[in-house]
Formats: structure tokens, C-alpha cells, sequence
């Protein structure tokens, strides 16, 4: 076989059925706005945390709605919650609530499982 410098990567496909979206869902029912993001990544664009770690709210508001909680739980408390990403935001989103709120839905499951 030949070695061209690169490999395939394995397929990736997402179960919607079987993810976790509990968080996601708890978000929703909090703040309404969570619904109008299109994803266009002006939140991390103008991020602060962003800038200096590798943080993107983009990034992670899409790992939510698919119920791919274990990257973001890792990712989720490096926010500084400044509120750059809200005054950004085309959607007028309320990025900071939601980030608080997933926060909150992380500390208390984490609560829970112990």
C-alpha cells in the first residue's frame, strides 16, 4: 500500500436519538433566545477567552443542540462571562445566560451522579 502523507479519518456520524440532550433542553426552557443562534460565529470571534485559549461559544452552542456533552462540559467554565459575545450577536442572543445556564445544568448533573 502506498504512503501518501495522509489518512482517512474514520467515518463520524452523529445519533441524534442517542445523545444526551438534557442540557440543551434545560437551556431552551430558560432562555428562548438560545433558538435564534444561526451559528455565524461573531460570539467567538469577539470572545476574549476565545482570543487567548482556544474558547468558541460557536463551537460549543453546536456540541449542545447535537448532545455532544463531554467536550463542552470540559470547555464550558472557561468563559469569563464578560458579555462581548452579546452585543455581537446578529440574533440578539443572550450568549452570556446561555453559558451561565449550561453552567448550571453541568454543576447540577454533576451534583446529582455523586
Amino acid at each position: 500500500m502506498s504512503n501518501f502523507g495522509f489518512t482517512l479519518l474514520k467515518a463520524r456520524r452523529i445519533d441524534y436519538d442517542a445523545n444526551d440532550r438534557s442540557i440543551a433542553d434545560f437551556i431552551h426552557d430558560n432562555e428562548p433566545s438560545f433558538r435564534w443562534c444561526i451559528e455565524c460565529g461573531c460570539c467567538s470571534a469577539t470572545c476574549t477567552s476565545g482570543n487567548y485559549i482556544g474558547f468558541s461559544l460557536r463551537e460549543l452552542q453546536i456540541l449542545l443542540k447535537r448532545g455532544e456533552n463531554e467536550e463542552v462540559k470540559e470547555k464550558i467554565f472557561n468563559c469569563m462571562l464578560c458579555g462581548k459575545c452579546i452585543l455581537v450577536c446578529p440574533r440578539g442572543v443572550n450568549t452570556r445566560n446561555v453559558i451561565a445556564l449550561a453552567q448550571e445544568a453541568f454543576k447540577n448533573k454533576k451534583q446529582h451522579a455523586v
